[in-house]
């Protein structure tokens, strides 16, 4: 069976915790499209991990981990990765950990050109990261890059770098940037390339395999659908599909169907980088909600917008990722507040709206909020439902209602065994 686990809205949701615990019950589990540019923190008894590229069942002893076809892969920093994890004592083996040979490689002249174009952009900037992925997956579609089965052969792999960073520098030229030096370059790629020669294989095959043997297989999304290129808020997304139709294709099984999709979604909202957030908070209503909830990008340090949970975008998501049930992550977070505000709708040019906006309208619609009774109590040792104060019992079946879906996962607190299930 093939299970995905996907952001529902603008990302950092807490999809890294929910794949740590439910893959429990799962034999493998996949990445299927980003890069490094966000991170899923997970919080266990070897201590805080942020994995960037990694998949989140890394932490878990006894499955087999697999970076899809859908990604771009930048192999200096999941070397890094890897010895980041070694030194906790988590070491992958190729029995553990298999890369794709079909997933794009990042290289360094990417995260030149994205932190040109964004410094060229300046204060029209799109809130990239800086880490090279819109330009790899432009790259990729434009089918001028390297994938990772091409590092296995150096003369090929030679001939095709110098035809891609000829083509590159024409670009790199037009910000002033001087030439890309190709033998630097090439010494990049043998440097980190070898390190990951033991785990690139045809996972296609290998995943199919495991269909056929009737392995649980959990498929494991970047960012949220709010994110998707085509259906989130463009251009403000990232540069590939979020979305949990994607996921088989991105693992490198695009024959085979989903059985079920799990949504992950905060019980309030947040939001990384540039673009329109219309349930935004300012001031220190936002200061005391970023500060509770520890709201700072696990890639990039970068602080968070807040915001209180927004129905019509969480709606929208909801629809767009096709979730059978939902996780609620960081009720706990809100346990300060005596009044919990929610973004009810939305109001454009003088009217009210609860359907998710796009283009210009998206750009000049304002929040519509309403308060709900607070719990206002300490919930980090809840374990069951009839343990949780009324309030806040309320509160999960109110969002429920609202965005039409069954939720069965509540966090808690950060750590692995901190959240109950409802039903």
């Amino acid at each position: 069976m093939l299970t995905a686990v996907v952001g529902i809205n603008w990302g950092d949701e807490g999809k890294g915790r929910m794949v740590d615990l439910l893959s429990k019950g799962y034999d493998i589990i996949c990445r299927y499209q980003g890069g490094n540019n966000a991170g899923h923190t997970i919080v266990n008894k070897k201590g805080k991990f942020v994995l960037n590229l990694l998949p989140s069942g890394v932490l878990r002893e006894g499955t087999v981990n697999v970076l899809g076809a859908g990604m771009v892969i930048n192999i200096e920093h999941l070397c890094g990765e890897l010895s980041d994890l070694a030194k906790k004592g988590v070491r992958l083996t190729p029995n553990t950990l298999k890369i794709s040979d079909k997933a794009f490689i990042c290289m360094p002249f990417h995260v030149t050109q994205d932190i040109l174009e964004e410094e060229r952009l300046a204060d029209k900037k799109y809130g990239s990261t800086k880490r090279g992925i819109a330009p790899a997956y432009g790259d990729k579609y434009m089918k001028k890059g390297l994938r990772m089965g091409d590092l296995f052969d150096a003369v090929t792999l030679k001939d095709k770098a110098a035809a891609i960073f000829e083509w590159k520098n024409l670009t790199l030229k037009s910000y002033g940037f001087e030439n890309t030096d190709l033998t630097l370059q090439m010494n990049w790629l043998g440097e980190y390339g070898k390190r990951l020669y033991p785990y690139i294989t045809d996972t296609t095959e290998y995943l199919t395999d495991a269909v056929k043997d009737g392995k649980k297989i959990m498929l494991e999304a970047q960012l949220g659908a709010l994110r998707d290129i085509d259906y989130g808020i463009y251009p403000y997304t990232t540069s590939s599909q979020t979305l949990a139709a994607y996921a088989p294709i991105g693992a490198g099984i695009p024959g085979i169907k989903l059985g079920r999709v799990i949504g992950v979604m905060k019980a309030y909202s947040t939001c990384v980088g540039e673009g329109p957030f219309t349930a935004e908070m300012f001031g220190d209503e936002a200061k005391k909600l970023r500060e509770a909830g520890g709201e700072y990008g696990a890639a990039t340090g970068r602080p968070r917008r807040v915001g209180g949970f927004d129905v019509v975008a969480s709606r929208y998501g909801v629809r767009l990722q096709g979730a059978d049930e939902l996780a609620l992550t960081k009720l706990d977070v809100l346990s300060y507040l005596e009044k919990i505000p929610v973004c009810t709708a939305y109001e454009i040019c003088g009217k009210k709206t609860d359907k998710f906006p796009t283009g210009g309208d998206l750009l000049r619609a304002k929040p519509v909020y309403e308060y709900l009774e607070g719990f206002f109590a300490d919930i980090s040792k809840c374990r069951k439902p009839k343990e949780l104060p009324g309030a806040a019992a309320r509160y999960i079946e109110y969002i429920e209602n609202a965005v039409g879906c069954p939720i069965t996962y509540v966090s808690v607190g950060a750590g692995r065994d901190d959240y109950l299930v409802m039903r």
